[in-house]
């Protein structure tokens, strides 16, 4: 059994705190962010993580900073703990600290790594357990498991699934140490950065983005802020899609010919079919994107076909 600081925020750490508490290991502290004000009413919401720490009657620390915060570091100093655990947190103590990366390091060094992997479309992912040091996700690495990610999961998905992969591999890892087996690799430097995500990059650029882009936008960016489009003024967001062929649609639209398609030389973003029977097709460079779930400016998130009960969309308007 080992003496733990636990630090991290959201319900990604909460798996891997629930894991390492369950195992039998003494939690000695659980530091976590401040509460937060969220709704109308900006009522103060505590973390997942705190939430679990408040059922389990644990020491709680909630620090607005960590570096240069003399009376924090000596408090969490005279715990001597055995290890300090970092899962989603972001601050870094002066102490051989332990932390769970949702990547396959060195792959994605950053604050977004499972974002960015579902981003870039790449068929695999994974856990890394690592010691902590000064640089970015640049510590040697102790365990990884890898993870596939599939065709149509979102980061929200992946999310939840690597929390779970993350908790068990972190209670793996804290064994290894306990027995004094825990490998120690060093990274290589061949990786890519993962930068936290800007609303920026959520607008769909319909004249430069291929079909396959467009859909790991959208499933990339679900359930974060979703990515979007304008149609005549007003925004649009896109929660799930699909890439379809010409012809696969040709198939349920006969009278869409390819050489119509191609002579007609419609501009990517342009509405091919929409009702509420069949759904909604948008031309897309090299592709067509079938939407499944979508959410009108100041509207809820909807089934397409559901959306388009209420809201007529014309074939040849343009998304831009």
């Amino acid at each position: 059994m080992l003496n733990i600081v636990f630090m991290g925020t959201p319900d990604f750490a909460r798996e891997s705190l629930k894991a390492i508490y369950e195992a039998g290991h003494n939690i000695l502290a659980v530091v976590t962010n401040p509460d937060k004000p969220k709704g109308r009413g900006m009522k103060l919401i505590p973390s997942p993580v705190k939430e679990f720490a408040i059922e389990k009657n644990l020491k709680i620390y909630q620090p607005l900073k960590v570096r240069n915060n003399e009376d924090f570091i000596g408090e969490i100093k005279s715990l001597n703990p055995d290890v300090i655990c970092v899962v989603a947190y972001g601050k870094i103590l002066p102490k051989e600290l332990l932390d769970i990366h949702g990547s396959l390091l060195p792959k994605y060094r950053g604050a977004a790594p499972i974002q960015w992997s579902v981003l870039n479309g790449d068929k695999e992912t994974g856990i890394t357990t690592m010691y902590m040091d000064v640089g970015m996700d640049t510590g040697d690495m102790i365990l990884k498991e890898k993870v596939k990610i599939g065709e149509d999961e979102t980061t929200g998905e992946l999310w939840d699934k690597l929390s779970k992969v993350g908790a068990k591999l972190l209670v793996e890892t804290l064994e290894k140490i306990e027995r004094g087996i825990a490998p120690r690799e060093k990274q290589g430097e061949d990786f890519n950065l993962a930068p936290m995500l800007s609303k920026d990059m959520a607008k769909i650029n319909w004249e430069e983005m291929n079909a396959e882009k467009i859909k790991n936008l959208v499933r990339g960016l679900n359930p974060i802020m979703g990515a979007y489009s304008e149609l005549e003024g007003k925004k649009v967001k896109f929660w799930k899609v699909n890439v379809v062929n010409l012809k696969d649609l040709s198939q349920k639209f006969p009278e869409l010919k390819e050489y119509e398609y191609r002579m007609n030389g419609l501009a990517p973003g342009t509405v091919l079919f929409a009702d509420e029977k069949n759904g909604l097709y948008i031309n897309a460079i090299d592709g067509i994107i079938k939407v499944l779930e979508i959410q009108g400016e100041n509207a809820k998130k909807m089934l397409i076909n559901d959306y388009l009960r209420g809201n007529k969309i014309q074939a040849g308007t343009i998304f831009e």
